[in-house]
């Protein structure tokens, strides 16, 4: 469907070690996270074979293609050059020495079979340090004053038409949410209600004169309540507006192409409270019961109504059971629009002939016939298969965000959450990764940390199946996922249990 070239990415991180690309902020290089493990630097990948190409061209895709996996894997080179290999699709997980990830988290990842040239997925999984930029009243902080926040991050990046947009939001974007939660230090650390306005910083103007731009106070009589938690929500939702607009710049600039986009998955632990944001079809199962299952959102029928010069005269903003025929014009069929959670009858016109915006159920559903998803970051030079018509505008960088309060409950060390990409959940469902995580966790002790790693491997394993004739296949001999998997499980007992 999508009639363009998997193009190799620039590679963002470096072949031979050197640094990323300067963001936006002036702060965001700087940022400040606790390391995980002394891993060694990323290697290049294997050079390309004889006969595979010569002359400077040819160097310069072999560079752009390099290969890079998530540090904490610590992989060799001999090590990446089979996580690299489609046939054997060896299982990656950290090593089981050393540090082990925050939580005893456990990891594991598997290459796709032929799907794409690399694996696609990235990962991060983090320990951030955010110092505050400024006191509630606006004094200055006094150097020795040590009151910052620390936050657990966890990330999943599926990219599709390139790996370039997934490797670059595994690296930064929780440093975006680092720079948000910059403002929030002492407001968050403080149990009365978040104030509405903060202090002047210099070089702001003065707002004393502005009470003639106040309407009448009887329109203001009562205040809407914002609480903390809604205060980091909001600088997650921030840190991937940022993190997109981040992709676009990079872009533009000559020898940064960032091509491609990215589902993002990602889990912050911070006082107390897990926050799952999901841009994607990436999932989370808590403890084997879905938080929410993958859907398409409203977002493109309402873009598509309030701006329908972007549609082109190709589409329709309307959904309708079916694709209309023009034998149907003039009688009435079932349709909803951006508003509408049921059914109702119109008249067929000539206008609802169009290509529907979003076409198909489920998985096979598809945005302008072209992408599966209208949440995720990148895709700004998407354009629809034949046309000239940008896709972006109809794609949210926006995630959904849930809120789960682990102070709230009592949890045994069985306890996980599951975070994958849809390598996984295209052919697992809730019940199989229950039923995994029942079988796994049991035949370990509870306190062996090595046990969420074993779990992580299971469930990547049971995914992709084993090799057979016919393709990679699953124990009732369905066909196994072809697609890159990655898989997180986070044991829900916190850092003073597990760390």
């Amino acid at each position: 469907m999508l009639n363009r070239v998997r193009s190799a990415v620039a590679h963002l991180v470096s072949s031979g070690g050197s640094s990323p690309p300067r963001p936006k902020s002036p702060d965001l290089t700087n940022a400040t996270s606790a390391p995980l493990a002394a891993a060694p630097e990323t290697p290049k990948s294997p050079p390309a074979r004889p006969g595979s190409g010569s002359g400077a061209s040819a160097k310069t895709v072999e560079a752009r293609a390099s290969f890079s996996r998530p540090t904490f894997l610590q992989l060799s080179p001999g090590g990446l050059r089979r996580a690299d290999d489609h046939a054997g699709r060896a299982v990656q997980s950290p090593p089981d020495r050393g540090r082990r990830l925050p939580w005893s988290t456990g990891y594991a990842e598997v290459i796709n079979a032929g799907k794409s040239r690399h694996n696609e997925d990235q990962a991060c999984c983090e320990v951030v340090y955010v110092e505050g930029r400024r006191s509630v009243t606006g004094a200055p902080r006094e150097p020795n004053q040590d009151q910052g926040l620390c936050f657990y991050y966890w990330g999943l990046f599926d990219g599709h038409a390139g790996g370039g947009a997934a490797e670059m939001a595994s690296r930064l974007l929780h440093r975006h949410i680092r720079e948000q939660l910059k403002d929030l230090v002492e407001i968050l650390q403080d149990p009365s209600p978040p104030p509405l306005c903060l202090p002047c910083t210099s070089g702001t103007p003065d707002s004393s004169d502005s009470s003639h731009l106040i309407g009448p106070q009887s329109c203001w009589s009562s205040q809407k309540e914002v609480t903390h938690e809604s205060l980091v929500v909001g600088a997650i939702e921030n840190a991937f507006q940022l993190m997109d607009e981040q992709m676009a710049r990079e872009r533009e600039r000559r020898g940064h192409q960032v091509e491609g986009g990215c589902c993002a998955l990602v889990v912050v632990y911070l006082l107390g409270k897990v926050y799952v944001a999901n841009a994607g079809d990436s999932r989370v199962c808590c403890e084997c019961n879905a938080f929410w299952p993958f859907a398409l959102s409203g977002h493109s029928q309402s873009q598509g109504f309030l701006k329908p010069e972007l549609l082109g005269g190709e589409f329709t903003h309307l959904e309708f059971p079916r694709r209309v025929q023009p034998k149907e014009l003039g009688q009435k069929m079932l349709y909803r629009d951006q508003n509408m959670t049921g059914w109702a009858y119109k008249k067929i016109e000539l206008e609802d002939l169009r290509f529907p915006l979003v076409c198909g159920e489920g998985k096979k559903a598809r945005v302008m016939a072209t992408i599966g998803v209208t949440r995720g970051l990148g895709d700004h030079n998407l354009k629809v298969c034949s046309s000239t018509l940008p896709i972006k505008p109809f794609l949210s960088c926006f995630p959904e965000v849930r809120v789960y309060d682990l102070t709230q409950y009592e949890h045994c060390p069985d306890d996980v959450l599951v975070l994958g990409t849809d390598g996984l959940w295209d052919v697992t469902s809730d019940c199989e990764v229950a039923a995994t995580v029942d079988r796994v966790l049991s035949a370990y002790e509870p306190n062996d940390p090595s046990r969420y790693t074993a779990l992580a491997q299971a469930l990547v394993l049971g995914a992709r199946g084993t090799p057979r004739d016919r393709g990679w296949r699953l124990p009732n001999n369905k066909l196994g996922s072809g697609d890159d998997i990655s898989v997180f499980v986070i044991p829900l007992g916190g850092p003073g249990s597990y760390s």
